[in-house]
């Protein structure tokens, strides 16, 4: 080893350089992070100054020949849920390679167009005021980074348009802003074999084209290309929607026809294929939405497609037909309400009032008791299949051909010479009806299954409750006839998050929807409620009921309606459709009206009974103008067997007695009457999330000489936001109070932003998954007309508000003309 002397050496002082890697300098450092220039003004010159001494500073801006870029991020705004931010970036100075927007703070947003100087994004769904940090950078031609930063306060969704006043006019009325877009009408062809419709009277083949009365509707997804599922994409979907019932009159040339009283049996075909459901791929071009008539899924399923049966009716004697003498196969559906969207991609429709399209002769009853006994009787009277001669007159119309029987099984009268057990006649062809349907919209040629394990009713809508992995799901049911019961069915499988995204989607209905416990609801005064369970053998439930004897869980399923009298169930006003809040699992349900309740059988829930004075056409009586109730679930558990309850709103006109009648304090900008569909928006956009928007249609008799039904958004509270109050009911002479609880009075938060046309009911809703367009069902406009006088000219009279052809019943969507998300 070399020794050095120590004057060779020398003192040091830490000024030898011995770090020989290509790490920066901390001059670089600020000199890429700021600017000279914003370095003078103060920004950085004070903080580096603090830590290091102005002459440190001095000396790195003395070196630095390099220049960064001035930036400015605008200053902070304010702005609500579901708006469209827009940030501007200005650059000043050094020219600039590269800009770019990043988040820096609050819930995380989708900034479009980041590596601008303009970004956007959509406010994000908060519950309180909340502040979102936003940075923009520039990097200059030679490396050096300037950055700003600003701030967007969001605040809770509002109902940000004027309200629609109330409207007698032929068109459908929307807000400034909005646009309406005509996209699928009664008789348009949905294949390349029919030719355009004529809507004279003289078109067939309904099998090949859209049926009438557009109802409860769906919307799902669909691949950009292919026929597979894709639960995001807003421009290409297919549209399923219910066809409930017809306007006979609009059907043929001069109306419908009849000899001697036998109709003709053309005639009669078509009106029936007019029902059941339509399957239609839809598509948003360059700003507009249509429909594919040649898309390869459409399709239309009628009174006369084949279905089956599941869960535990399935095989039942009960389900014995001449077409079916095993009761595991049917024939169609019919007078299709209200629907259900199912989170593994399926659709549900719901067989409402088919109890009438039925035959029964005179004297049925008595043959009927003979043959089968007296509890036939007893259940076709406790469903309304009396002894008549059934809608429309079909079954006097002569068999298509020898052996054909798709008029004849419209004929339930027993034949006391053919076997007992049904399977020669029709006799047991009602109890084929009444029932959850499920359709697999993405395989046209699948079997639509009916699922008896959610019972036989008067069905309106079927909606899911919010799926939790390892819960129990919820369905819930209303049975639409005045004075009847609320059903929820909790299947017996637990929710996995896979079986969304399964391709056999039908057999993902078989595991969530064939096993489980149907349950009735019984509301108490104090606001609690309780589910209780529809299975044989508990309670009264069982063959010793003096009133009906229940012989097997098919049994009491097939009869619901007697399985909830016999628990007490609670008799509501129209139970019509369900909706549950996104957020937080509350269900809500319109009461759409009943014209028998008085004031000796109101309830909490049901407690009012009125006149209200309508001005034309006659005044009408009981809860004339209908509710919606809303549910919690104890525990917000899908599973649970109790639930709290109040009413969210009362419909009524504004000029009707606040203390009694007008309870929610309704005024011209949200009066409504009968509150009928009824649908939360996604939770896949904003408008379902955080404060959900709520849509509300009416189906109104009651109101009619002043407006035309209508659309309402909402964005309501939740269970117990109000308080209760004693009202004084007085009707018929008769006067009492009764105690209720009312939910916080809606204000601003509800309003009136639709007005359809002529005679019509506004049915059926859903959305882009974005949440960019809605759909809406116009049902039976001008339907009380007849081709000699015809009463409305819609959609035709869309434009100008005039025309001179029929109208159609037609699905629309409406749009902001600024892109954004409707409602908001």
């Amino acid at each position: 080893m070399t020794i050095q002397s120590l004057s060779t050496i020398g003192y040091d002082d830490g000024d030898i350089d011995t770090n020989t890697s290509g790490n920066p300098h901390i001059g670089d450092l600020i000199a890429s992070r700021y600017s000279r220039r914003q370095t003078l003004r103060g920004g950085l010159s004070a903080m580096t100054a603090a830590v290091f001494g102005g002459a440190m500073l001095t000396a790195c801006d003395k070196d630095d020949t390099r220049r960064a870029a001035t930036v400015t991020a605008g200053g902070a705004v304010t702005t609500s849920t579901g708006k469209t931010v827009t940030l501007n970036g200005t650059v000043t100075g050094a020219a600039a390679s590269a800009t770019v927007w990043t988040q820096t703070s609050g819930p995380i947003v989708s900034l479009a167009n980041a590596a601008t100087t303009t970004a956007s994004f959509t406010a994000p769904a908060v519950t309180a005021s909340t502040v979102l940090g936003f940075q923009f950078t520039s990097t200059s031609t030679d490396g050096l980074r300037s950055v700003a930063d600003t701030t967007v306060t969001v605040t809770p969704a509002t109902l940000d348009f004027t309200a629609v006043p109330k409207s007698l006019a032929d068109v459908v009325a929307v807000p400034s802003g909005y646009q309406v877009t005509v996209l699928y009408r009664l008789g348009d062809p949905i294949n390349g074999t029919v030719g355009a419709f004529a809507n004279d009277g003289t078109d067939t083949t309904y099998s090949a084209r859209a049926g009438d009365h557009h109802d409860g509707m769906s919307y799902f997804g669909l691949a950009a290309s292919g026929n597979a599922p894709d639960a995001g994409n807003s421009s290409r979907g297919l549209l399923v929607l219910n066809h409930e019932n017809i306007t006979q009159a609009y059907l043929h040339p001069n109306g419908a026809t009849s000899s001697g009283g036998v109709r003709p049996t053309a005639e009669v075909l078509k009106e029936m294929e007019c029902h059941g459901v339509s399957v239609i791929e839809i598509t948003r071009g360059t700003g507009s939405w249509s429909y594919v008539a040649t898309g390869s899924l459409n399709r239309r399923i009628t009174p006369f497609t084949p279905t089956s049966f599941s869960g535990p009716v399935a095989g039942s004697s009960l389900l014995f037909t001449a077409y079916s003498p095993t009761g595991v196969a049917g024939r169609g559906t019919i007078n299709n309400c209200a629907n259900g969207t199912m989170p593994w991609n399926t659709y549900l429709t719901n067989e409402e009032n088919w109890a009438g399209y039925f035959r029964r002769d005179t004297g049925d009853n008595a043959r009927r008791t003979a043959a089968v006994g007296a509890k036939s009787t007893v259940a076709f009277a406790r469903y309304g299949l009396s002894e008549r001669t059934g809608n429309y007159g079909w079954t006097t119309a002569a068999a298509p051909a020898a052996g054909d029987t798709r008029i004849a099984k419209f004929n339930a009268t027993i034949d006391p010479t053919k076997a007992a057990n049904g399977i020669e006649d029709f006799r047991n062809e009602p109890n084929q009806y009444g029932w959850v349907v499920e359709i697999d919209p993405f395989d046209a040629a699948s079997v639509p299954r009916k699922r008896t394990a959610l019972g036989r009713m008067n069905h309106e809508g079927c909606v899911v409750g919010r799926t939790v992995p390892g819960v129990r799901p919820a369905f819930y049911m209303g049975d639409d006839a005045q004075n009847e019961y609320v059903y929820k069915f909790v299947s017996s499988a637990t929710w996995a998050a896979a079986d969304a995204t399964a391709t056999n989607r039908l057999a993902i209905g078989d595991k969530y929807l064939d096993t489980g416990t149907l349950y009735v609801a019984k509301l108490d005064a104090d606001g609690s409620g309780q589910w209780l369970p529809l299975v044989f053998g508990q309670g009264p439930l069982a063959a010793s009921n003096a009133t009906y004897a229940f012989a097997s869980q098919a049994d009491v399923l097939t009869h619901a309606r007697l399985a909830g009298d016999a628990l007490g169930a609670t008799r509501m006003d129209r139970p019509e459709w369900t909706a549950v809040n996104p957020v937080n699992g509350e269900m809500y349900l319109t009461l759409t009206n009943n014209a028998s309740r008085t004031v000796a059988t109101t309830d909490a829930a049901n407690p009012r009974a009125y006149t209200d004075p309508k001005t034309t056409g006659g005044a009408t009586n009981g809860n004339a103008n209908g509710h919606i109730i809303r549910f919690r679930e104890t525990g917000d558990s899908s599973e649970s067997l109790t639930f709290t309850w109040d009413i969210y709103a009362f419909g009524a006109g504004s000029d009707l007695n606040p203390a009694n009648i007008n309870l929610s304090n309704l005024d011209a900008t949200n009066d409504f009457s009968s509150p009928d569909g009824l649908w939360f928006a996604r939770p896949s956009n904003v408008a379902g999330q955080g404060t959900p928007l709520m849509w509300i249609e009416t189906d109104d008799g009651a109101y009619t000489d002043v407006t035309n039904c209508m659309l309402l958004a909402a964005i309501p509270g939740s269970v117990g936001d109000g308080a209760a109050r004693t009202i004084t009911n007085s009707l018929g002479g008769a006067t009492a109070s009764q105690t209720t609880r009312i939910g916080k009075a809606p204000g601003t938060t509800l309003k009136r932003f639709l007005v359809g046309p002529k005679e019509c009911e506004i049915t059926g809703i859903d959305s882009t998954p974005d949440g960019r367009a809605i759909f809406v069902n116009i049902q039976h406009p001008g339907e009380n007309g007849s081709p000699a006088s015809i009463t409305s000219n819609w959609p035709q009279s869309q434009a100008t508000g005039t025309g001179s052809g029929r109208p159609r019943s037609a699905t629309i969507v409406i749009t902001k003309t600024d892109g954004g998300i409707v409602g908001l």
